[in-house]
C-alpha cells in the first residue's frame, strides 16, 4: 500500500517529498526541464510587434484593405463589371490574409506552432503571387491577340468581298 506522500504526483511521477528526501525511488530529478505543453492556452498579445515597423505596416494594410472593400461595396451599378469584381476579390482576399497574418504574428503563434516551416511558407506565398501575376499577364496577352486576330479577319473579309475583278464567277452589275 502507498502512503499519502507518494500519491502527491501523477501516476508514474515521483512525489516531491521522495525527491527531496532522497528516498530509494526510481524517479530521480533530471537536469532537463520537463516542458509542459499547454497548447494555445495563455495567449497574449505582443505589443512590441504591434509597435514595431512590421506590426504598424501590417495594421495599416488591414485597415486599407478594409476601407477598399467597403468602398467597392458601396457601388450600386456598373456597366462593365469585370474590373469591379476583380478589385472586390483582391481587396477582400487582402483583408482576410493580412488579418490572419496580423493575428498570427501579434500573438506569436508562429513560435508556438513549430511544425510549420514559416520560411518555406512565406516563400510559397511569394511564388504563388509571382505565378498569379504571370497568369494574369498571359491571359491579357491572349485576349489582346484574339482581339487583334478578329479585327484583321474582319478587314480581310471586307477587302476580299470588294475584290471581284479576280473572280470571274462574280458579275459586276455597274458595268
Amino acid at each position: 500500500m502507498r502512503s499519502g506522500e507518494e500519491l502527491d504526483g501523477f501516476e508514474g511521477e515521483a512525489s516531491s517529498t521522495s525527491m527531496i528526501s532522497g528516498a530509494s525511488s526510481p524517479y530521480q530529478p533530471t537536469t532537463e526541464p520537463v516542458s509542459q505543453r499547454r497548447g494555445l492556452a495563455g495567449l497574449r498579445c505582443d505589443p512590441d510587434y504591434l509597435r514595431g515597423a512590421l506590426g504598424c505596416l501590417k495594421v495599416a494594410q488591414v485597415i486599407l484593405a478594409l476601407i477598399a472593400f467597403i468602398c467597392i461595396e458601396t457601388i450600386m451599378e456598373c456597366s462593365p463589371c469585370e474590373g469591379l469584381y476583380f478589385f472586390e476579390f483582391v481587396s477582400c482576399s487582402a483583408f482576410v490574409v493580412t488579418g490572419v497574418l496580423l493575428i498570427l504574428f501579434s500573438l506569436n503563434l508562429h513560435m508556438r506552432i513549430p511544425q510549420i516551416n514559416w520560411n518555406l511558407t512565406i516563400f510559397g506565398f511569394l511564388a504563388t503571387a509571382v505565378y498569379a501575376v504571370n497568369t494574369f499577364l498571359a491571359v491579357q496577352k491572349w485576349r489582346l491577340s484574339i482581339h487583334q486576330q478578329s479585327a484583321s479577319d474582319y478587314i480581310r473579309a471586307r477587302t476580299e468581298s470588294r475584290d471581284v475583278d479576280g473572280r470571274p464567277e462574280i458579275q459586276r452589275l455597274d458595268t
